[in-house]
């Protein structure tokens, strides 16, 4: 992995996060919709995969990598495409969209239902962890995709995906784990979890669900070589959630910038770019 040109291309994808729109619009365009269980993204890119516009929300649609609100995924990403139409200055004609390792194929269909029910074409599904490698580019290593209710393996060689799975645990169980702990509301957990001046004090109690995601890195690689391996997804950027998984595996773990972008990225980058049309879209 080239951590300079990831350092790049995640700045120029916060740079994209804005309202602003852009001096010209695009002819060609490259779509990703990312259902997660905590956020939902959408991201557009250019041929060359450049970002150009791209905005999220956190939602509460997906359990498990299956979409259990359907409208309520339908009215996010609804909401996701015309904040990011708003900045390219027309209309995204379609995305592709992502699914855990593993989920059954009506799950995956749903993903597809909602992509196209805002009026965009699907233009393809991908697995998350495959996802995430079209942004690191490994040549050999391990991907891990910590999402909120599952976590997804990829393993590379020669620049390859030959393994993936999923499995049970993810952020929202390190959030289920600090409210029981403390006795506090299931939304107070999730905000100190993000909160630095708390994670500290928080680290023993979830620490025990980091060592989990380790155990499910070392079941899936098992018999794989594994040079190096990369967490990505919101969980990961938790302190210490490496240096945990890397003494329980006893594999080299590292985090990349921004990972809770990485997988989105990678999904519109998977995508084929598609004509436009310049149908503008009002402001």
């Amino acid at each position: 992995m080239d951590a300079p040109r990831l350092r790049d291309a995640m700045a120029a994808l916060d740079a994209s996060m804005v309202p602003t729109p852009l001096d010209t619009p695009p002819v060609l365009v490259k779509g990703g919709v990312d259902l997660g269980t905590a956020y939902v993204a959408l991201v557009a890119l250019d041929a060359d995969d450049r970002p150009l516009a791209a905005a999220y929300e956190a939602a509460d649609v997906v359990r498990d990598g299956v979409v259990t609100d359907f409208v309520g995924a339908v009215d996010v990403v609804q909401r996701l495409k015309h904040q990011v139409e708003e900045r390219l200055g027309v209309a995204l004609p379609g995305s592709h969209g992502a699914f855990p390792p593993g989920v059954e194929a009506g799950s995956v269909r749903a993903v597809r239902h909602v992509i196209e029910s805002v009026g965009m074409e699907c233009t393809g599904l991908v697995d998350e962890p495959s996802a995430a490698n079209a942004v690191l580019r490994l040549r050999d290593g391990v991907v891990v995709d910590i999402g909120g209710g599952t976590t997804g393996i990829a393993v590379v060689q020669d620049g390859t995906v030959v393994h993936t799975a999923d499995e049970p645990t993810g952020g929202t169980h390190l959030t289920l784990v600090i409210a029981g702990a403390l006795g506090i509301p299931i939304d107070e957990a999730e905000r100190i979890k993000k909160d630095p001046a708390e994670q500290p004090r928080l680290f023993p109690l979830i620490r025990p669900v980091m060592e989990k995601v380790a155990s499910i890195v070392s079941s899936n690689t098992r018999g794989w070589p594994t040079p190096r391996v990369y967490l990505v997804g919101g969980s990961a950027a938790f302190p210490g959630f490496a240096e945990v998984v890397s003494q329980a595996s006893g594999l080299d773990a590292v985090v990349p910038v921004a990972p809770l972008f990485v997988t989105p990225l990678g999904i519109a980058r998977t995508a084929p770019a598609l004509e436009v049309g310049y149908r503008s879209v009002s402001r």
